[in-house]
C-alpha cells in the first residue's frame, strides 16, 4: 500500500522566505549610473562608486559603472565593468545627457537586478529603468537647489527633480540625518540613511608637500570648489585679518565662477601667507596635504555628509568648520566652528598659537571617522538595499502621490 504524504501548502510567506534566501546567496548585477565613473578623480560620488563597487565585486556581485570623460578607456577597473558613454559638454546638460544614454544602455543591455542612480537631477530617467523592470534607488545628495551657481531656472529644475524622484524611485538614499529629515518633512516619505566612508590615514609621505615648499604640520588647509556656499571668500578674508604665522593653503578652483574667484583673489591681496594651488587631482598628494596640515578649514554649508570633511577627519587633522547642522553632526562636536569671517579670524588665531588645542581636536575627530564612517559598513548597507530592491521591496506606492508640503521657496 502506498501512503501519500500531503504536500505542504506553498503560502505567500513561504515564497517570500524562499526569495529572501535566494537573494542572500545569489550574485546580483548592479548598475551605478549618474556619475563621472571610475577611476575616482573628481568628487564624492565617484569615490563612493569606486569604494562601494570594488567591495561589492569582492563579495561576488557583478557591478557595471557608467563613466564619462575618463582619462583611460579600460573596460574593467578593480573588477567592475566600465561602460564609457559620451556627454554633451555644456554645464547644464553634461550630467543629464550622459545619464540618459546610460539608462538606455542599461535597458537594452544585460540583465540588471538593481540600479543606483546618483544625483536627484537625474530623476527623469527613473521611469525608463523601472519600465524595463529595473528597481532603482536614487541618491538625493544635498539640497542642490540652494547652491548659488544655479540660476532661477536651475534652482526650479532641481526642486522639480527632487519631487519627481520622490514620486518615481523605489528607494531614496540620504547621506546624512538632516537630508532624511528634509524629505520626511517636505514629502512625508522614508529614506535610506547610508553615509560615505572616511579613508583613515596613519601616515603619508612628505615628498609632495615639500616639493610645494610646505612644511609638515606647518599650514592650514582649505579644499573646496570656489562657490559662495563653500565660504572660501570668508575663509580667505578671515585668515588675512588674523595674526597667524602658519600659511593658508587653498586647493580648488571655479570653472563656472570667474567673478567669485576674482573676489577671493582680491580678498587675499598680496598677503604672502595665502597660497593658491588650484585644483589638485593627484589623490596621494591630496592625502598628504590633509595629513600634514595643522588644521583643515571646512566652509561647506549645503549638503549632507561631505567627503572632504571626512577625509580631513580620517587623516587626524583638526577641523574648523562652518557653523551648520550637517557639519556639527558629522564631527559630533569634535571641532571648532565659525559663522563669519570675524569668528574665523579668532578661531584661526587660537589654533595657530595653541598646539595642544590642535591635538585635542584631531584625535577624537579621527576616532569618530573610524567608528562611524567605515566603507565596509557603507557597502553592507548598499548590498542590503540592492537585495531588497531585487526582491521587489519598494516605496513607490507611498511616494507616487507625494507632494511638497513645507514652505521653502526659491
Amino acid at each position: 500500500m502506498v501512503i501519500e504524504i500531503p504536500r505542504p501548502v506553498d503560502t505567500d510567506a513561504d515564497r517570500g522566505r524562499h526569495r529572501t534566501r535566494t537573494l542572500e546567496t545569489r550574485t546580483l548585477h548592479i548598475a551605478m549610473i549618474g556619475t563621472r565613473g571610475v577611476p575616482a578623480c573628481y568628487g564624492g560620488f565617484e569615490t563612493a562608486v569606486e569604494e562601494i563597487g570594488r567591495r561589492l565585486v569582492e563579495r561576488g556581485h557583478e557591478i557595471t559603472v557608467y563613466s564619462r570623460g575618463a582619462s583611460t578607456r579600460t573596460s574593467e577597473y578593480l573588477g567592475m565593468r566600465v561602460v564609457h558613454l559620451p556627454a554633451v559638454s555644456v554645464k547644464q546638460l553634461e550630467t543629464l545627457s550622459h545619464t540618459g544614454l546610460s539608462a538606455v544602455h542599461a535597458v537594452f543591455g544585460r540583465r540588471t537586478d538593481a540600479a543606483f542612480v546618483f544625483n536627484a537631477a537625474n530623476s527623469p530617467f527613473l521611469p525608463v529603468l523601472r519600465a524595463r523592470g529595473i528597481p532603482t534607488a536614487l541618491h538625493m545628495d544635498g539640497l542642490e537647489w540652494k547652491r548659488s551657481k544655479w540660476g532661477r531656472r536651475g534652482k526650479a529644475y532641481y526642486r522639480w527633480a527632487e519631487e519627481f524622484g520622490v514620486r518615481t524611485a523605489d528607494a531614496l538614499i540620504a547621506d546624512a540625518p538632516g537630508i532624511g529629515e528634509y524629505y520626511d518633512r517636505e514629502f512625508g516619505v522614508p529614506t535610506e540613511l547610508i553615509r560615505y566612508g572616511a579613508p583613515i590615514l596613519d601616515d603619508a609621505p612628505t615628498d609632495g608637500i615639500r616639493a610645494l615648499d610646505l612644511t609638515p604640520g606647518g599650514y592650514h588647509l582649505v579644499v573646496a570648489r570656489f562657490e559662495p556656499e563653500n565660504h572660501v571668500l570668508e575663509i580667505v578674508a578671515g585668515y588675512r585679518a588674523s595674526s597667524a604665522t602658519t600659511p593658508l593653503v587653498v586647493v580648488g578652483s571655479a570653472p563656472y565662477a570667474a567673478e567669485y574667484t576674482q573676489r577671493i583673489r582680491a580678498a587675499a591681496g598680496d598677503d604672502p601667507r595665502i597660497r593658491f594651488l588650484g585644483g589638485v587631482y593627484d589623490q596621494d598628494l591630496l592625502d598628504a596635504l590633509y595629513f600634514h596640515a595643522t588644521s583643515y578649514v571646512h566652509g561647506h554649508s549645503v549638503g549632507g555628509t561631505n567627503p572632504s570633511l571626512l577625509r580631513a577627519m580620517g587623516a587626524g587633522t583638526a577641523v574648523l568648520a562652518y557653523d551648520v547642522g550637517f557639519n556639527h553632526e558629522t564631527l559630533d562636536e569634535h571641532g571648532l566652528f565659525f559663522a563669519d569671517a570675524a569668528e574665523l579670524t579668532r578661531r584661526i588665531d587660537a589654533l595657530d598659537r595653541d598646539p595642544a588645542l590642535v591635538a585635542r581636536l584631531a584625535g577624537p575627530a579621527k576616532n569618530r571617522a573610524a567608528l562611524a564612517f567605515h566603507w565596509d559598513d557603507v557597502t553592507s548597507a548598499y548590498e542590503d538595499l540592492a537585495k531588497r530592491l531585487a526582491g521587489r521591496e519598494s516605496m513607490h506606492r507611498l511616494g507616487r502621490r507625494a507632494r511638497r508640503r513645507a514652505s521653502d521657496v526659491l
